[in-house]
């Protein structure tokens, strides 16, 4: 049985994957030589800040010096492209339902790599903030607030459910010592098929509804 849920927010809550990754086109495309390296990694990473991946890039990639300036400005940007389009969004199908009918149900939380004080804003802007515990985000990384969300409410892990998109929310459930469902989007290919700690795959919030009616 469950007692409380943790959603990661890009891909489980909304839609929001595709504007991330043409945020990265967008913001290194005076890259072409790099550009596509730059673009696969980021997909290849869901569930990873967006400052650690720029530290990768520069390091990795462009093989540059990445200067606090440098680092700021990119940052800046980043959200400046991505934040109009995240609150315009769609919902991932199910989503609206599962928020307003789990949440009077179990305490949800959400554990994103997206910046905190950015993702609170898109949280209040779309008015969700009536679902959610708490809503934790980067620098933090998701182990780490996993941590704290247990030790805060009281609760094991083996009671604690963290529902993510991508193999590093899996790795956070792991290292937390809480159980995990991944959520893959119809069509898209299955990148927990075999991973060991995966309770279950769902393709939507409708899936992770019905999942949980049996588990509660």
């Amino acid at each position: 049985m469950y007692r409380l849920v943790i959603l990661d927010f890009d891909g489980v809550v909304l839609e929001s994957i595709a504007v991330k990754t043409n945020a990265f086109r967008t913001l290194f495309s005076d890259e072409p030589d790099h550009i596509e390296e730059i673009v696969d990694f980021h997909v290849k990473n869901g569930g990873m800040s967006r400052f650690n991946k720029f530290r990768y890039i520069y390091k990795n990639i462009l093989k540059r010096e990445l200067d606090q300036t440098t680092f700021d400005r990119l940052s800046e940007r980043f959200a400046g492209i991505v934040f109009d389009a995240v609150i315009r969004v769609a919902f991932v199908p199910g989503a609206e339902e599962f928020l307003s009918r789990w949440s009077t149900r179990l305490p949800l939380y959400i554990v994103s790599a997206t910046p905190e004080r950015e993702l609170k804003e898109i949280v209040e802007a779309r008015n969700l903030g009536k679902y959610f515990q708490e809503v934790f985000g980067a620098p933090r990384n998701k182990t780490d607030c996993i941590c704290e969300i247990l030790v805060g409410s009281g609760t094991s892990g083996s009671e604690a459910l963290f529902v993510g998109d991508a193999l590093n929310d899996l790795t956070a459930a792991r290292d937390a010592g809480v159980r995990f469902a991944g959520r893959v989007k119809d069509g898209d290919p299955d990148v927990f098929r075999g991973a060991p700690g995966v309770d279950t795959v769902v393709a939507d919030l409708s899936g992770l509804s019905h999942y949980l009616e049996g588990k509660t």
